[in-house]
């Protein structure tokens, strides 16, 4: 029998986050997913015994710097990157991206080449889009508006011997699907390139293997993954060496990843990594990498069930359009799911549901690009639900039976 867990506890989860015993059913994960316990309590045992600068010769200042240290170790398990100095901590996907790109730009000559992909969030593109007054010239990665697919049949004509990047989604937040990341990446470093990867909508659903995928850069936000508001960029060690600084002069070529956190990172919310790590190693009975890996595992068969159970009460109804893939061949996406409904508008919808206490939402999710070039943009956008592990079948048939109220009085409203 195996050491590790195959199945989840709901109560012990639902017991973990104590934002769950609020009447609210949250199903805006993908904004933002509900903190475990333990990341609350390392933030306020690092502000009640370590809150103090590192650098210091003195023992708070040295267990200031052991909790960062032991934030990085945890984001190195919760990654499988291969030390902890490839780890670099910002406040958020966007602001890393951001530093990675400004890091990077003197890598760059006028006329190299970077592409992008409008099914990405903006996060992924903004950046990227902004070195164009450089003389980078920026390629779009095309997506089969029908299905939201990347094909690297469409992917092989853009690149040439001055493609230096490209930059791709693991997971859409309105498609939902699981892009093949290391299918990618090999295409990618075969004609020489290197690959930036944003994990956001990946991340709080399966294991990250940075190794594994042998991806160079891969970003993600902690606070969609059971975290605060932070965030983590893996880097390989020696492409974070080739980076420029982006801290005081004196912080060398060689300082990583300390040069591309400038005025270091926020050390409580680092800290609270090492909590998010060993609770993911609970739910798959263990205190290793491998019984990280099994509770993403169980994570995800979990996750099945919500998504096969939602996806099907939309697909049943004839005046409903799921945006993406509406069925889950194989656990191939992961339970963020955009729909929208005929004749209504999504805002009225998302806004008529906060009476049931179901949190959901409407718009475009800073995918912007994507929602304007599926057409999804009017009417207050698409509607999203996304869950996470911690939901249950029975949330589900609160908010179906608050959808199906909410509808018969909007609809009465236009009718009346």
């Amino acid at each position: 029998m195996s050491r590790y867990l195959d199945q989840l506890d709901m109560a012990q989860v639902r017991g973990h986050f104590p934002a769950l015993a609020k009447e609210w059913a949250f199903f805006d994960n993908a904004g933002g997913s509900q903190t475990v316990q333990g990341a609350i309590d390392r933030i306020v045992e690092f502000l009640t015994h370590r809150d103090v600068q590192i650098g210091g010769s003195y023992e708070i200042s040295l267990a200031a710097a052991e909790a960062l240290m032991k934030g990085r170790k945890a984001a190195q398990v919760l990654t499988n990157a291969a030390r902890p100095e490839e780890i670099v901590f910002g406040p958020s996907t966007t602001v890393l991206a951001q530093t990675l790109a400004a890091a990077m730009r003197s890598q760059f000559s006028p006329g190299d080449e970077i592409i992008v992909t409008h099914a990405d969030h903006e996060s992924n593109i903004g950046p990227w889009e902004r070195l164009r007054e450089f003389g980078v010239v920026i390629k779009v990665w095309p997506f089969d508006p029908a299905t939201g697919q990347l094909s690297l049949d469409t992917l092989g004509p853009l690149m040439t011997t001055r493609t230096k990047l490209v930059c791709v989604h693991h997971v859409s937040n309105i498609l939902g699907q699981i892009n093949p990341i290391p299918e990618i990446t090999e295409y990618v470093h075969a004609r020489g390139a290197k690959i930036c990867v944003d994990g956001v909508a990946y991340a709080p659903h399966r294991a990250i293997d940075v190794t594994a995928w042998d991806v160079d850069y891969y970003i993600f936000s902690l606070y969609k993954c059971y975290g605060p508001h932070t965030a983590i960029m893996y880097g390989k060690y020696d492409l974070l060496a080739e980076l420029d600084g982006l801290y005081h002069y004196f912080y060398g070529k060689d300082k990583v990843p300390g040069k591309l956190e400038p005025g270091n990172p926020n050390y409580e919310l680092a800290y609270s990594t090492t909590a998010i790590v060993a609770y993911l190693q609970e739910l798959g009975g263990g205190d290793d990498r491998a019984a990280l890996e099994a509770g993403f595992s169980a994570i995800a068969r979990q996750e099945q069930t919500l998504t096969d159970k939602l996806l099907a009460w939309l697909n049943a109804r004839n005046d409903c359009r799921v945006i993406g893939p509406s069925t889950n061949v194989d656990n191939t996406r992961v339970p963020t799911i955009a729909f929208r409904f005929d004749g209504v508008n999504s805002g009225d919808v998302a806004r008529a549901m906060d009476a049931y206490k179901v949190a959901i939402r409407f718009g475009d999710f800073h995918s912007r690009r994507l929602a304007e070039g599926l057409g999804e943009t009017h009417d207050g956008g698409v509607l999203r639900v996304s869950m996470v592990h911690y939901n249950t079948v029975a949330e589900i048939d609160r908010l179906t039976t608050g959808l199906d109220h909410v509808l018969r009085e909007l609809r009465a409203e236009v009718t009346a």
